[in-house]
């Protein structure tokens, strides 16, 4: 049976409809990241944890995964902050997907929010069109964001799915 997620109540930020570039783009990742949370809600640590693909995805890997690269993207390459936690390693690229039974979905969602909210304290002191200067590719804080919406849309995708197999839900 499907069931509409609309049984946790909605309160995504939704992107401007115009506005700056910055305005827009941050309006749209800021939507996405609340869609990765929202996706994630209502599910017992369980069930966040539970595999229903051949892959280690799982929606509480997934979140942990996005807080990860919103770490690596905005803190160390952006902003060249060493020793920049993260969960994978060469020993275990696939770190942050190790989900085990002692591992809460609220802290996973809590660590997720704080990733952002971290994102969005580097990228406050940055303009679009600065140059990454830890970057070999040459990107800008434009590249990024756009990277960034393009991993974290990916990633809601992955949700949508894992989530529908999990328990039937499904919504926007």
């Amino acid at each position: 049976m499907t069931q509409e997620q609309q049984a946790v109540p909605d309160t995504r930020p939704e992107p401007p409809n115009a506005g700056t570039e910055r305005e827009i783009l941050t309006g749209f990742l800021d939507f996405l990241r609340a869609t990765a949370v929202h996706k994630a809600e209502g599910l017992s640590d369980a069930d966040a944890a539970r595999r229903v693909l051949p892959s280690l995805t799982t929606v509480s890997g997934l979140l942990r995964h996005l807080a990860d690269v919103e770490r690596c993207w905005f803190r160390e390459r952006l902003d060249g902050e060493a020793g920049v936690p993260t969960r994978w390693s060469d020993d275990e690229p696939d770190g942050e997907f190790l989900v085990g039974p002692g591992d809460s979905l609220a802290a996973i969602i809590s660590d997720y929010e704080a990733a952002c909210a971290e994102s969005r304290e580097v990228l406050s002191r940055y303009n679009l069109d600065d140059a990454v200067s830890g970057s070999p590719s040459g990107h800008n804080v434009r590249w990024i964001v756009t990277h960034m919406i393009e991993e974290t849309g990916r990633h809601c995708g992955h949700l949508d799915i894992v989530r529908e197999l999990l328990d039937g839900t499904t919504g926007e």
